[in-house]
Order: structure tokens, then sequence, then C-alpha cells
């Protein structure tokens, strides 16, 4: 086997663990990763925050949590770009995660509302304005239908130990045309 088909059959591997999405293997799924792998979740900003994680001791919460609770991960295997360079490889690969979210979600964001008010230390004028757009966009989204399709990327890094292959580096990340969510606002 050439080392794009083991890389293949590595990310093949990967998916069938997002697809089983058995807790009792999240373990056994982490041995797919170096020690110091660092795992970047579509939420993740900065090195050691939110879904920014640096180890795969710490990349074991966003697996955990993505097979609890996160949509269906479908990456398109066959077509994903593999390169190879001595024992390096880097992977992109396109994919999408599905969820059906039903009308429970208005109820769902009333809750998170009612926390946010009291627990954020926003001003009052940033909190209004974070509300708003939440709550449009959950109107909006909603009316669209249940089923929820996502296109999402996957890239990565990936190394050859010992003869076997494994991630070191993973990045989730959702294309977008608009502006993106996460803006910082006290850096000119």
């Amino acid at each position: 086997m050439n080392p794009q088909q083991e890389i293949r059959l590595l990310l093949r591997t990967f998916q069938d663990g997002y697809t089983r999405r058995d807790l009792t293997q999240v373990d056994a799924f982490m041995d797919l990763f170096t020690p110091d792998a660092e795992v970047i979740g579509t939420n993740g900003v900065k090195p050691g925050v939110d879904e920014w994680y640096t180890s795969r001791d710490s990349a074991r919460e966003l697996v955990a949590g993505d097979w609890e609770s996160w949509g269906d991960l479908r990456l398109d295997v066959d077509s994903a770009s593999i390169q190879v360079n001595g024992d390096v490889g880097w992977i992109a690969a396109s994919a999408t995660v599905s969820k059906t979210i039903g009308a429970e979600n208005y109820a769902s964001y009333l809750e998170f509302v009612q926390n946010f008010i009291s627990t954020s230390s926003l001003p009052p004028e940033q909190k209004l304005h974070f509300i708003l757009r939440g709550g449009t966009n959950t109107v909006y989204e909603l009316r669209r239908g249940e089923n929820f399709v996502w296109a999402l990327r996957l890239t990565a890094v990936v190394v050859r130990e010992a003869g076997k292959w494994k991630f070191a580096q993973v990045n989730f990340s959702f294309p977008t045309v608009y502006f993106p969510d996460v803006r910082i606002m006290d850096q000119v």
C-alpha cells in the first residue's frame, strides 16, 4: 500500500469513529493522534481556549462532545486531497455535518437568554445585540426547516511514527460567505 492509500485508510478509520459514536471507544479512537496533536474545532479561536486543543488528552473532550451531541459528520474520504513528503502528509477534505433541530430550539434559545442575561458581564447594549442576533438567526434558520446540513472542511497534518500514520493536527472549519461569527474588537 502506498502512503496516500495508508493515509486514506486512517481517514476512513477516523470517519468510522464519528459514524459509530461509541463513547466506550473514545480512548481507542484517540490513539489515531500523536500525544502532542493539536485539534481545532469550529469554535477554536486561540490555542488552549474553547475548541482549540493542544494535546491528544485535551482533544478527547472535543471528540467525546462531538459524539454525544454534534451532528452526523460525513467526510468525502474518496475525494480527499492527500499529499505526502517523506514521513509527513497533509489532508484536505470536504464534508457535511447534518442534524435535525426542531421547534424545541425556540424554548432552548429562551432558556439560554435567561441564563445569558444573568451571567454575562457584557454591558446591556452588547447583551441586547447578542440576544437579538441569536434570536433572529434562530427564527430564520428554523423557518427554513428542521433538517440542517452544513458544509464543513477538514484539514489535517499526519506523521508516520513507527510505521503508522497518526494525526498531528486536525482542523474543522465552516466556510462562510458572510462576516465571520467571531470578531476581535479591541485591536485595530
